[in-house]
């Protein structure tokens, strides 16, 4: 059986892909993805290009040519990525309890009445599929 594809994102490339996966028309160039992230980091624009070079080898992104400037959009969608490394975490963290890992975070971080009752109504909505 092939193993699924993992998806490793450092804080910068996650940046860059919540951006693109944000963008009504998907695609940005260089110096849009730079703008939009100038007030969450001290990148350099080149820093930007570098990275989105390397994302496209890695398959995160593609790009096409106009006007003489690359724009880039993604090339994996937002949930393939979230549940693969959602899915790695719990494999790897918790032995693949979804249970042992919400007992964890109900135990380890502050939860507001409003995340306890959207939680309810999740397992509520689930039980009735099964």
């Amino acid at each position: 059986m092939a193993k699924s594809k993992v998806y490793r994102l450092g804080d910068l490339q996650l940046k860059i892909m919540k951006l693109l996966w944000q963008r009504a028309d998907s695609e940005a160039a260089v110096a849009e993805v730079h703008q939009a992230l100038s007030g969450e980091g001290e990148w350099a624009y080149t820093t930007i290009a570098t990275m989105l070079r390397k994302m496209e080898a890695r398959g995160l992104v593609r790009h096409r040519l106009h006007d003489r400037k690359f724009l880039y959009r993604p090339a994996v969608r937002a949930e393939e990525v979230t549940r693969k490394i959602s899915t790695h975490f719990i494999d790897r963290l918790f032995e693949g309890s979804l249970g042992d890992m919400i007992a964890h975070l109900l135990t380890t971080r502050q939860i507001s009445r409003e995340e306890l009752v959207r939680l309810e109504t999740l397992i509520a909505e689930r039980k009735k599929k099964l």
